[in-house]
C-alpha cells in the first residue's frame, strides 16, 4: 500500500464553483427530508390528545442513543404523489433504517401515522419489500412499529394489493431464516394489515390503541349485519387475553417501546461482537487511521456536469484508511480504477472510472473482481461513467464480449457488493458497475449523481438525426425549428428523469447522501456485512407459527 498524493488544489476557483453547486444539491435533499418530518409534525396535537408518541418520537425511543442509524430510502415516491416538486412529500408513508436496539443491530420500520394517518403510499410498499431483503441479506432483526390506515381506498389499484402479498410473504421468510420479527402495535391494523402481527414472533399491544381484524366495525355490518365494537374484534385486550394474538399489553406508546427494547435485550447471541477477541482482529479498532485528507474536499472534486473531468483516484483517498491504495494494473485500461484498501478497518476492493469503460478497462475490472473473491473482500463501485466505449475500433476489439465479461463478473460475485452513485452513471456502464438491476448490498446516490440509458444531449442529438433521415427517405423537408424544439423537449425530459432526487424518489438506490458521509456511511455498512457473517441463525423449514 502507498499513500496517494493528491494532485487536487481545493482551493481553486474550479473547486468553489462545484462546492457551491454540491452544497445546493445537499440543501434540496435535506429540504426534502424535512418536509416529510414537518408533514408528520402537524399532527402532534391529535397525537398528544390521544397520549401517543409520534412516529419519529417512536423511533428515537426505540434506538439506543448516541449509536450509528443509518436511515433508507426516505427520498420514496417523491413526484409520484404530485407532479409539482415543491408540494410533494416523500417518504412512502414509513420511516427505515438500520440502528442499534439494546446493542443488537436491527433493521427498524415505523408507520409515518403523522401523515394520512399511515396510510400505504405509492411506493411505500416497494420500500418496505426493499429494506424487508436488506434485512434477509444481512442477517438483521426485524422490528416493526405499527399505526396504519392500510391502503387507501380511493386511491385503489389492484395490483397493489396482489403485489401488497410480498410483504407478508418475506415477513414469513424472514422468521423462517431465524431472524426474529417483532411487531409493537402502536395503533390500527386492519385486513391485510391484520397479518403484520399474525406473521410476527413477537407483537406487543397498546390498551386502547392497538386494534387489529380482518374486518373493522363499518365493513362487518356491511358484508354480514353483525354489529361490534371495535375492542370486541380486536382491540389489545381481547388479543392479549382471548385470540392469543399478541404477547405483551402495554400501557401506552413509551410502556410499549420499553418492552420492545426488553424483548431485544434478550437476543444474547445477537449482541454486537466489539468486545469479542475474533472482531478485534477484523473489524474497526482504535489503531483505525483516518484519510490524509478532508472529507469536505469531495465538495469540490465532483463536477456538476458529467462532462468535466474528475480524477476517481482523488475521491478514493479522501475515503479510505490512511489514504492509503495499492493500484491493480494502473498502466493497463487506465480510465477503469481498480484499487484494494481498508475503509473502518475492512479490507475492500474499490472500482471507479475516469471516463468510459473500454475494452482494455473492462477486462481489467473481471480481472480485479475475481481476485477479490478469491480473497473474499468486499467490492465498492463509486460509478461515474457516460458507459461502454463505442466506435468501429472499440467494436473490432470485442467491446461486447470483454463487457459482457465484466457483466457476468459483476452478477456472479461471490462476494457483498456496495455501489456509490458519485457522477454520471450511463448506458450499460450502470450494469457493469453494480446498479441497482445487480442487486448490490447497499447502493447510495451523491446529490448530483446522473442516471441514463445515454446523456440527454446523445438521446437528442439520436433522435434528430432519425428524424431528418427518416424525412430525407420520404422526400419531405426538414423543419429546423421544429427540430429544434423536439431536441429540447428531449435534453429536458431526460435530465428531468436522470436527476438523483427523482431516481431516489423511483427507490433506485437506498437513499442520496451527502459525500462528506460517505466514508461513515461505507464503514457501517461494511461493519454489517461483517455482523451477518459472524451470526448464527437457526433457520427453520416455518416461520414461528402462533399459538
Amino acid at each position: 500500500m502507498s499513500v496517494f498524493a493528491s494532485q487536487w488544489n481545493s482551493g481553486s476557483e474550479l473547486a468553489q464553483q462545484r462546492r457551491v453547486a454540491m452544497l445546493g444539491r445537499i440543501a434540496a435533499l435535506r429540504e426534502l427530508e424535512q418536509r416529510a418530518a414537518l408533514a408528520s409534525q402537524r399532527a402532534k396535537p391529535q397525537f398528544e390528545k390521544r397520549g401517543q408518541l409520534l412516529p419519529r418520537e417512536r423511533v428515537a425511543l426505540l434506538l439506543d442513543a448516541g449509536r450509528p442509524w443509518l436511515p433508507l430510502c426516505t427520498l420514496a415516491g417523491f413526484m409520484l404523489d404530485q407532479d409539482d416538486p415543491a408540494k410533494s412529500v416523500p417518504g412512502g408513508g414509513m420511516l427505515a433504517g438500520i440502528g442499534f436496539v439494546s446493542g443488537v443491530r436491527c433493521m427498524v420500520v415505523a408507520s409515518d401515522s403523522g401523515i394520512e394517518a399511515g396510510a400505504i403510499q405509492e411506493k411505500g410498499l416497494d420500500k418496505m419489500l426493499r429494506v424487508q431483503e436488506i434485512a434477509l441479506q444481512n442477517k438483521l432483526p426485524f422490528i416493526h412499529l405499527v399505526e396504519s390506515a392500510g391502503a387507501n381506498l380511493m386511491r385503489y389499484r389492484v395490483e397493489g394489493f396482489v403485489m401488497g402479498g410480498a410483504l407478508f410473504r418475506n415477513l414469513a421468510r424472514l422468521s423462517a431464516a431465524g431472524l426474529p420479527v417483532i411487531t409493537v402495535q402502536h395503533g390500527s391494523g386492519t385486513a391485510g394489515g391484520a397479518y403484520m402481527p399474525g406473521l410476527s414472533d413477537v407483537v406487543i399491544m397498546v390498551r386502547g390503541r392497538s386494534r387489529a381484524f380482518l374486518a373493522g366495525p363499518p365493513l362487518l355490518k356491511a358484508a354480514t349485519g353483525e354489529i361490534a365494537t371495535e375492542e370486541e374484534l380486536g382491540g389489545a385486550e381481547m388479543h392479549t387475553s382471548i385470540s392469543g394474538l399478541g404477547e405483551y399489553l402495554a400501557e401506552d406508546d413509551r410502556h410499549a417501546l420499553g418492552l420492545a427494547r426488553t424483548v431485544v435485550s434478550q437476543l444474547s447471541s445477537w449482541k454486537t461482537p466489539e468486545a469479542v477477541d475474533a472482531y478485534k482482529n477484523k473489524a474497526i479498532d482504535s489503531g483505525v487511521s483516518e484519510p490524509r485528507y478532508d472529507a469536505d474536499e469531495l465538495l469540490g472534486l465532483m463536477p456538476a456536469h458529467h462532462r468535466e473531468p474528475v480524477d476517481m483516484h482523488e475521491v478514493m483517498a479522501r475515503l479510505v484508511d490512511g489514504s492509503e491504495l495499492l493500484l491493480f494494473k494502473s498502466g493497463y485500461g487506465a480510465a477503469t480504477l481498480c484499487a484494494q484498501a481498508h475503509i473502518g478497518g475492512h479490507a475492500v476492493g474499490l472500482i471507479s472510472n475516469n471516463g468510459p469503460i473500454d475494452v482494455a478497462g473492462a477486462s481489467k475490472a473481471a480481472h480485479f473482481i475475481q481476485w477479490m473473491c478469491q480473497l473474499g473482500h468486499p467490492i465498492i463501485y463509486l460509478q461515474n461513467t457516460t458507459g461502454y466505449m463505442v466506435g468501429k475500433d472499440s467494436e473490432q476489439a470485442g467491446m461486447i464480449k470483454h463487457g459482457s465479461k465484466m457483466i457476468q463478473a459483476v452478477t456472479n460475485a461471490t462476494v457483498p457488493q456496495i455501489t456509490i452513485q458519485c457522477g454520471a452513471s450511463f448506458g450499460a456502464g450502470n450494469y457493469g458497475m453494480c446498479g441497482r438491476g445487480y442487486a448490490p448490498r447497499f447502493l447510495f446516490s451523491w446529490p448530483g449523481a446522473k442516471t441514463a440509458v445515454m446523456g440527454g444531449e446523445q438521446a437528442a442529438s439520436t433522435m434528430r438525426q432519425v428524424t431528418e433521415a427518416a424525412m430525407a427517405r420520404k422526400g419531405l423537408p426538414v423543419d429546423a425549428e421544429q427540430m429544434q424544439k423536439q431536441y429540447e423537449q428531449i435534453v429536458a425530459m431526460f435530465e428531468a428523469q436522470a436527476d438523483a432526487l427523482v431516481t431516489s424518489g423511483l427507490l433506485l438506490d437506498d437513499g442520496v447522501i451527502d459525500p462528506r458521509d460517505t466514508r461513515a456511511v461505507l464503514s457501517f455498512c461494511l461493519q454489517t456485512l461483517h455482523e451477518a457473517q459472524q451470526r448464527t441463525v437457526r433457520p427453520m423449514q416455518f416461520g414461528v407459527a402462533r399459538m
